[in-house]
């Protein structure tokens, strides 16, 4: 194409985005994968809302320590795996941890196949005292374990990368589709009375997706860096190669620290140095 023939169609882009046909060939695309990955994006977004306040979550859900308060003498670590192990008979002790504080419960983990009990027994009497993680932590785990991974390990994180290229495509597609004409543009940042209802989904749907823009192709961008951070590094180093001159004072570094603060929403953390 030529350059006046290109410039012809960027004009007529501006103008009349209408008549293009990539604006028409993108909105069956925009729609069906809206579709598809609209639980999925609902889902993730739901879930790192609320582990925003995990600290505090983790903080509410943890109990205070459970403080013994037989009479006897502790019980070795030999006699409370002994102990446990009598009352778990099929399964054998795989870890033992006991607080600061001696009198405080102990903390055992047992086996058996793939099932991993955690329980706190009683450092004199040797008695079961219940779960040494609470239900409130547990959840609150698998809540971040469900953002992160989607309960999948390794391979959940990859479908989590993926998602988040989905997420980029749609925001892509989507820019493109609300794109109305330089005449008339400021009218789509805004919803209007007096429509139908198909007009005004339409208008609310354009003028959200216009003003969350940014945010979404902030979250899209470093959800991918946090699924491939071996990518991202390659690629920096291919960019910046590391010497031993400019260790730890490359700008990709920087560029892939703050990918990673921004997507956790900590802007008041510390700056570019």
């Amino acid at each position: 194409m030529s350059r006046r023939g290109g410039l012809k169609v960027w004009q007529r882009w501006l103008r009349q985005p209408q008549t293009m046909w990539l604006r028409r060939a993108l909105f069956p695309v925009h729609l069906w994968s809206g579709i598809g990955v609209g639980l999925y994006i609902l889902m993730i977004s739901v879930t790192g809302s609320v582990l925003v306040y995990r600290n505090e979550l983790y903080r509410a859900a943890t109990a205070a320590p459970i403080i013994s308060k037989d009479s006897g003498q502790r019980l070795t670590d030999d006699q409370l795996k002994e102990a446990a192990t009598r009352l778990y008979p099929d399964y054998r002790v795989v870890n033992l941890t006991r607080a600061r504080n001696l009198d405080q419960a102990v903390d055992i983990w047992l086996r058996r196949g793939d099932d991993l009990k955690k329980r706190l027994f009683d450092p004199r009497n040797g008695s079961d005292l219940g779960a040494s993680v609470r239900l409130g932590i547990w959840l609150v785990s698998n809540l971040l374990d469900l953002h992160d991974n989607l309960l999948a390990g390794p391979t959940g994180r990859k479908v989590n990368g993926i998602g988040a290229l989905g997420l980029l495509a749609l925001a892509f597609t989507g820019l493109v589709i609300w794109w109305p004409g330089i005449k008339t543009w400021r009218r789509s940042l805004t919803i209007h009375r007096g429509v139908g209802w198909k007009r005004l989904m339409w208008d609310l749907h354009s003028m959200m997706g216009f003003w969350s823009l940014v945010f979404i192709l902030l979250f899209g961008v470093t959800g991918v860096y946090l699924c491939y951070p071996e990518f991202f590094g390659d690629l920096a180093d291919t960019i910046q190669p590391l010497t031993a001159t400019n260790a730890g004072q490359r700008l990709v570094d920087q560029v892939t620290y703050w990918l990673a603060y921004l997507h956790f929403g900590r802007l008041g953390g510390r700056g570019i140095s």
